[in-house]
């Protein structure tokens, strides 16, 4: 029998699930981003602090992430925008899951490459048309697999990373978004 090398821990993951089944309380995680204006639509946020498992927690390292508008918008261009972030998310998300799926089901990755392409018609964020939404029209995703599996098995790995995705579940269902002045 050939072993699987994806990267992917899933032991630990199969015993995260086993353990937190029990302890619903560990399982809720806050994730928290800190953002900073620095000029015109450029901003910085950081990510490093988050709460879970009964305790606050931190990442190795903090993650620095720069957005802004391109020059096209009459920006500095500093960073992608953010709108585009929710791609990244998405994207990383959905290759993540394909992975760990694999991995859980004995099927050798040789590559993955998702490309992500989500349709905005920016007149909703510019108030040139109160019946445009702010927000994407569309989003498609495809992925290119090279993998130790028939198509229709690698489509139930992608299928199975969409249905675990936190990032697609985000997007794809209403949350509940408060705003507030401190």
């Amino acid at each position: 029998m050939t072993t699987v090398s994806n990267g992917v821990n899933v032991q630990a993951l199969l015993d995260a699930r086993e353990a937190l089944k029990d302890a619903p309380d560990a399982a809720r995680f806050v994730w928290r981003a800190s953002s900073t204006w620095r000029n015109g639509v450029h901003s910085t946020t950081t990510v490093k602090e988050f709460f879970g498992l009964g305790e606050e927690r931190s990442h190795r390292s903090e993650a620095v992430f720069d957005a802004d508008h391109p020059e096209v918008f009459a920006a500095g261009d500093n960073g992608i925008t953010p709108i585009e972030y929710l791609l990244v998310g998405l994207a990383s998300c959905l290759t993540a899951g394909v992975a760990s799926v694999a991995q859980n089901r004995g099927i050798q990755l040789r590559s993955v490459e998702a490309r992500l392409e989500g349709t905005h018609d920016i007149r909703g964020i510019l108030g040139a048309d109160s019946d445009v939404r702010n927000g994407f029209d569309d989003i498609k995703v495809t992925f290119e697999i090279d993998a130790d599996a028939s198509r229709q098995d690698i489509e139930a790995l992608v299928a199975q990373s969409q249905k675990r995705s936190a990032v697609f579940d985000a997007l794809t269902n209403p949350t509940n978004v408060t705003v507030e002045v401190a």
